[in-house]
């Protein structure tokens, strides 16, 4: 199956509406099964080792990917299974939380560019930018007509990182708030989850319909052909890895990145 097959249907176009409320997060494309899946994610993690090597050593362009959820929507999981196996000195994973005294001194983008990939680096923001037309609108941390400025803002800060050489690519992962519940009361139930449990998660949770809202919004004002949105059903881990995966892959695909020719000819070449 090739990387295009099915993450079409999940790309929004520019200014389409994401329509959360009618894709449904467990669903399974037609013709593939577990197994199957689970197959071509190990394919697909293998293929994206090798173009990753590729871009590191070519070192002329970046990939940014941007993974967004509502809380046990699989963000963590998802990196652990699409990142396994790449070359840890071009990757990064950088995750945004609350800003900090310092960060909020600054604009809001401003802790955003100075972790964005360097020139042969893949950078995996868990959560984002985005944090700051989603979480700031739902909370009221700020007025209105500051977070819809910042859609604006936001889209020309992706042109201008597209411009100079990094494909932007975000992935919104899609989960129901019955799985989310399931995933929640996991985390209190085991020992060995408990500790990624918060009682914020629980203030969020009651704050659902606002927050799908804001992403609505978010998705549909800044998907752009220069840096779009999927939305990722996400309540079958296999499916949502799978997803993630094809997509990072296809990215990698269109870049092509090669390996730079050597100094010399390796007919000149010889090891004592």
């Amino acid at each position: 199956m090739h990387p295009v097959s099915f993450i079409h249907h999940y790309r929004v176009k520019p200014g389409d509406a994401p329509e959360l409320a009618g894709r449904d997060p467990g669903a399974v494309p037609d013709g593939l099964e577990k197994p199957d899946g689970l197959e071509r994610l190990t394919e697909t993690v293998e293929r994206i080792a090798a173009l990753h090597t590729r871009l590191y050593a070519e070192g002329t362009s970046s990939v940014l990917l941007v993974l967004q959820g509502m809380d046990a929507s699989g963000k963590d999981g998802t990196i652990r299974h699409v990142l396994t196996d790449l070359n840890p000195q071009g990757c990064r994973v950088e995750s945004f939380r609350e800003p900090s005294s310092t960060e909020l001194a600054h604009d809001y983008l401003w802790r955003i560019h100075a972790r964005c990939p360097a020139r042969g680096e893949l950078a995996l923001f868990n959560r984002s930018h985005y944090e700051d037309v989603v979480a700031v609108r739902v909370r009221e941390l700020v007025p209105r007509k500051v977070w819809e400025r910042r859609y604006r803002q936001i889209r020309a800060f992706e042109r201008m990182l597209v411009d100079e050489g990094t494909r932007v690519v975000k992935v919104f992962l899609h989960v129901s708030p019955e799985k989310q519940r399931e995933r929640l009361q996991e985390r209190v139930d085991n020992p060995e989850k408990r500790w990624k449990f918060q009682p914020g998660d629980l203030d969020d949770r009651a704050l659902w319909d606002p927050y799908v809202e804001a992403y609505e919004d978010a998705i549909r004002e800044t998907s752009t052909e220069a840096a779009p949105w999927y939305v990722v059903p996400a309540d079958r881990n296999w499916l949502r890895n799978l997803s993630v995966a094809q997509i990072l892959l296809h990215t990698l695909e269109q870049l092509d990145p090669q390996f730079p020719e050597p100094a010399v000819a390796p007919s000149e070449l010889e090891v004592d």
